[in-house]
C-alpha cells in the first residue's frame, strides 16, 4: 500500500508538463512543432535555450519535489525501505510526465524528471550521471545519446551502489530496487526508439544545448 501511495504522491506532481503551458503562454501546442515532444530538447529547438532551461527546471522540480516529500513524510516511519519507496515517487512523476491523462497520454520522455528523481534519490549518482549526460551530448551534439547514455548510468550507480552496501535495505528490498531501476531505464529507451533508429541511420537531429534565441 505504501508503495501505491509514493506512487500516487509521484504521479500528482508530474502532471504539472511545464513544456505545454509555457508553448500555450506563446499560443502555440509545442507538441505540434519540431519533434513533437513536449520536453527540454523540443523547446529549446522551438522557443530557444532560455525558455528550454526553464522547462528543464519545472520538470526536473516536479520529480524532485515528490522524492522529498516522500522522505519527509515517509523518512521515519519507513527508514528501511525509504530508498525504495522515493523511486516510487520518482517514477510517479515519471510516468505522469511521459502520459498526462489529460493531454491524451502524449507528454514528454521524461529525461529533466528523471533528473530530479535522480537528484533527489542519491546525489552522487546524479553527479555522475549529470557529467556523462553534459560530456556525451556536449561532444556528439546528439542529446538524445547523452540522454541514454545518462540513464544507463544511473542504473549501473544503482546497482553497484547497491553491491557495496549504500541504501542498507535487505537483499529483497534491493532486487526491488534494481528492479524499478531497470524499469525506469528500459522506459526511457522504449520513448527514444525513434531516435535510436535515427542515431543508427546517421539521421537523428543535433542541438547545440546553448543555442541563443
Amino acid at each position: 500500500m505504501i508503495r501505491i501511495v509514493c506512487l500516487a504522491i509521484g504521479y500528482v506532481f508530474g502532471l504539472l508538463q511545464t513544456s505545454y503551458i509555457i508553448g500555450r503562454l506563446h499560443g502555440i501546442d509545442i507538441r505540434d512543432y519540431g519533434s513533437g515532444n513536449a520536453g527540454t530538447t523540443n523547446m529549446i529547438r522551438t522557443l530557444g535555450t532560455k525558455w528550454g532551461l526553464i522547462t528543464f527546471a519545472g520538470d526536473f522540480l516536479k520529480s524532485f519535489l515528490a522524492v522529498l516529500l516522500v522522505g519527509a513524510l515517509f523518512g521515519k516511519t519507513h527508514g528501511d525501505i525509504l530508498p525504495l519507496l522515493k523511486l516510487y515517487a520518482g517514477a510517479g512523476a515519471i510516468i505522469a510526465h511521459d502520459f498526462p491523462f489529460y493531454l491524451k497520454f502524449k507528454g514528454g520522455k521524461g529525461v529533466a524528471a528523471s533528473a530530479g528523481l535522480v537528484a533527489a534519490f542519491d546525489p552522487r549518482i546524479f553527479a555522475i550521471a549529470l557529467a556523462s549526460f553534459l560530456l556525451v551530448s556536449i561532444v556528439t551534439k546528439y542529446v538524445s545519446a547523452g540522454s541514454l547514455t545518462c540513464y544507463a548510468v544511473f542504473f549501473l550507480m544503482t546497482l553497484i551502489m547497491g553491491m557495496i552496501g549504500h541504501f542498507h535495505m535487505t537483499s529483497a528490498h534491493l532486487m526491488e530496487l534494481y528492479a524499478g531501476a531497470f524499469a525506469l531505464t528500459a522506459l526511457c529507451w522504449w520513448q527514444h526508439r525513434a531516435n535510436i533508429s535515427r542515431l543508427i541511420a546517421g539521421t537523428e537531429s543535433k542541438t547545440h544545448l546553448f543555442k541563443s534565441r
